[in-house]
């Protein structure tokens, strides 16, 4: 593992691996709930230690992560398919166009990577215990990892939470606290649980190691073209946090003398939860007043992560841009037609979002673009059925099949 220590993102003060546990203890004072984080913490590896590492052939694992090996649950997380999808891009009008399919993780989206990352700190530390707050994908990834690593998953969810999700952390065996509330509401309780009752909080960027375990994404999108940087990776958009980390891989491999240039990054909100799109757009920061939307994963009225994945499309050079409900449950049918992945709506939203992009000539069309695609559609059937029509049953014989066949549109 290469040597590391913490530093604050925003005063850059840097602390040793365990004097500090989640914020900045100097500029975290300044965070109260119901508003960003203040101090997010991130990794700041021995830059001479991360380029011996990488020339002399060390695996990503040793050289790019912060947590020993020996201490990595038995959960087959990452190494997700990435594919090129040419229909896709042909209805979109593009000419390079992959899919990072993260779907394919064993809870169904991207979060367990973060997961993975900190019950494997909680092993290396010896807790029992991890709290956390989600809509749903984060709660059902700790519940997951929790469960192989026989650990115990305290999750707070809204009580709005999509189903198939809460039967899945409560099948892997988490003790789930539905809260009569927002995704805000139950993040505060959270942070009050472990402050009052121990364990550790695996809240989205309150835990640096959330950060980690997502920018591994963007080390396997690396690896998997081939160690060559895209041009633009588009990203689904909540809390900030994902597209902190992608852009946190570039920057260390980038750091690790492995590439000279970073990806654009384009970040998709909806456009009820657009807090971090307009950060972006004026510099200064509001909350999305009333962020309803049928993608969930991305329904956030304060990002917790907003200064840094601000940050992370402004260094970038990338941009956000905000799509309808409308759009994503079309682009969530249209990515379903045209490649065969099932993804949740705020997944799909990438696929609007790029198509937003296109269109305003945010990205060329002749660009190597990447779409994140961060759960998969099961998560939440009930916003897929909305989309489409179930047929009426016909009686079983021929004459009436011809018939039902023969009535649908070609």
């Amino acid at each position: 593992m290469t040597p590391f220590v913490y530093r604050c993102t925003l005063c850059g003060r840097t602390y040793a691996r365990d004097e500090v546990s989640y914020l900045c203890p100097a500029c975290g004072v300044e965070y109260h709930p119901g508003m960003p984080l203040r101090g997010v913490l991130e990794v700041a590896f021995d830059r001479e230690a991360l380029c011996r590492s990488a020339n002399e052939g060390a695996s990503d694992a040793e050289t790019f992560i912060p947590v020993e090996q020996e201490y990595f649950p038995v959960f087959p997380v990452g190494q997700t398919p990435f594919l090129a999808v040419p229909r896709l891009a042909h209805e979109l009008g593009c000419s390079h166009l992959h899919v990072k399919n993260d779907a394919s993780n064993p809870s169904g989206s991207l979060k367990d990577r973060a997961s993975f990352l900190v019950v494997a700190e909680a092993l290396r530390l010896g807790e029992r215990k991890i709290a956390a707050a989600s809509t749903g994908n984060a709660a059902s990834a700790l519940a997951a990892v929790c469960a192989a690593a026989g650990l115990d998953a305290i999750i707070f969810v809204p009580a709005s939470a999509p189903r198939p999700k809460l039967a899945q952390m409560l099948l892997y065996g988490a003790t789930v606290v539905p809260v009569d509330g927002t995704y805000d509401d139950a993040f505060a309780l959270s942070l009050r649980y472990t402050a009052e009752e121990g364990g550790v909080n695996r809240n989205t960027a309150y835990h640096p190691l959330t950060i980690e375990g997502k920018k591994t994404a963007g080390l396997e999108i690396f690896r998997q073209n081939r160690n060559a940087v895209p041009d633009v990776i588009v990203v689904p958009v909540g809390d900030g946090v994902i597209i902190s980390g992608i852009h946190k891989a570039f920057c260390d491999l980038r750091d690790a003398g492995l590439i000279e240039r970073l990806p654009r990054l384009l970040g998709v909100q909806a456009e009820r939860s657009d807090a971090i799109h307009r950060f972006v757009m004026t510099g200064t920061y509001s909350d999305a007043p009333n962020p309803i939307t049928v993608a969930d994963s991305i329904s956030v009225r304060t990002p917790s992560n907003a200064f840094l994945a601000r940050r992370a499309v402004v260094d970038s050079c990338g941009a956000t841009v905000t799509v309808s409900d409308e759009q994503i449950l079309t682009a969530q049918r249209l990515l379903a037609r045209s490649t065969g992945l099932f993804a949740e709506p705020a997944a799909a939203a990438t696929v609007a979002g790029l198509q937003t992009a296109l269109s305003a000539g945010i990205v060329d069309p002749h660009e190597m673009a990447v779409l994140l695609v961060t759960g998969h559609g099961l998560k939440d059937v009930d916003a897929a059925m909305s989309g489409v029509t179930v047929p009426h049953p016909v009686p079983p014989d021929m004459a009436s099949v011809r018939k039902f066949l023969g009535s649908r549109p070609r």
